[in-house]
């Protein structure tokens, strides 16, 4: 039997819930104003994307270290398009990375990617049987920082 993760959510006021991870993690999730909540915290719906931005997101950035690429940030930006009816699933997601550093090889990028998308991240697969899930990347060069200049007075005395 593999890993067994657990979540208890009590309700706590219209449509409020607080959940509590197995891990020791709480956090507010809500409904928004117009579904009876007061938007307390993100929707149910959006943590399946929060999910999915951390899970490649983790192993993208692990397997740009393991490739020793000079990662300085990264961001991952998640947009997911639901169908008009209940039970209003994901049909289209894209997952934007963004990876600035410093000589970043685009090719180490795209396999990072790749092999988060066909064999690491388990939220991805899940969301992928019923959403087009599309990835794409772009890359910041940033320059590298020069060493610091000496003093042009000199040392004071």
């Amino acid at each position: 039997m593999g890993e067994v993760m657990t979540v208890d959510a009590a309700l706590t006021a219209r449509m409020s819930f607080t959940a509590e991870t197995g891990s020791g993690h709480a956090l507010v999730m809500d409904a928004a104003d117009h579904a009876g909540g007061e938007n307390r915290g993100p929707q149910p719906m959006e943590m399946l994307l929060v999910g999915l931005a951390g899970c490649t997101g983790m192993n993208v950035i692990s397997i740009l270290r393991k490739k020793r690429q000079d990662v300085t940030a990264y961001a991952v930006h998640v947009r997911g398009e639901r169908a008009e009816s209940d039970p209003k699933v994901y049909t289209h997601i894209t997952v934007e990375h963004v990876v600035t550093g410093h000589d970043i090889s685009p090719a180490a990028v795209a396999r990072a990617i790749e092999l988060s998308e066909t064999t690491y991240c388990g939220a991805g697969a899940m969301l992928g049987k019923t959403a087009t899930l599309q990835h794409t990347f772009r890359i910041v060069e940033v320059e590298r920082e020069r060493d610091a200049e000496p003093d042009p007075v000199g040392p004071s005395v």
